[in-house]
């Protein structure tokens, strides 16, 4: 069986694809293969509305037609066992990225008929992983955790039961003194980042095994 990984952070190694990682290593504990894409490493466009995923006869109906690096990355989550997408939220949205990958993946598959049928070959469990500086009550309050919760509920009408991990107040910098910062307590970042993230970690090792148990 094979788990997917895509990073939707411009960043390779700090908290979202961290938490990537972390599920990986949870889908990899069950006998999983895996494997960890970086978006931000590809040249691609989001969705350019060509309609030929959705042409009558056409050879690419219920397929990207455009070609570039994503397209791969496409046949890969389609031939995937189960997937797990990751993005920072930026101004309370997923990075431009993300959205962008999300628009080819699905787009593809949705069939302009009265039943909105949707055209994915099979079902296949599925997680997503949102990071932010922001405080969990400062999301909810704005709205954001229902938009993202929204996120949850589109992957899994497209490929099956999804589940979501937020995780909040990340520790942005390696240096907080470098930047300015001065809105948020370095000192509660940094006990925030040595005591609660290796439980986040944690939660998103264990979704990683979840994902693959249910393969």
């Amino acid at each position: 069986m094979k788990v997917i990984a895509i990073n939707g952070s411009p960043r390779k190694s700090w908290n979202t694809a961290t938490l990537l990682k972390k599920a990986l290593e949870g889908a990899a504990s069950k006998g999983a293969e895996t494997e960890l894409i970086h978006l931000y490493d590809l040249e691609y466009k989001g969705c350019i509305s060509c309609f030929e995923c959705k042409r009558i006869g056409g050879e690419s109906y219920g397929k990207c037609a455009e070609k570039d690096d994503l397209t791969e990355v496409l046949e890969k989550v389609e031939m995937a066992d189960a997937v797990v997408l990751g993005s920072p939220i930026y101004f309370g949205e997923v990075t431009g990225e993300m959205r962008s990958f999300l628009e080819r993946l699905l787009f593809q598959y949705l069939v302009y008929d009265k039943e909105g049928t949707i055209l994915t070959p099979r079902k296949m469990p599925a997680a997503f992983i949102f990071t932010m500086n922001a405080p969990e009550f400062e999301i909810k309050k704005m709205g954001i955790e229902d938009k993202l919760k929204r996120y949850g509920k589109l992957l899994e009408r497209f490929f099956g039961p999804t589940k979501i991990l937020i995780v909040t107040e990340t520790y942005q910098f390696d240096d907080y003194s470098k930047y300015v910062s001065s809105r948020f307590d370095v000192g509660a970042r940094a006990k925030r980042r040595e005591e609660v993230f290796p439980m986040d970690c944690r939660k998103a090792f264990d979704l990683g095994a979840e994902l693959a148990a249910k393969i």
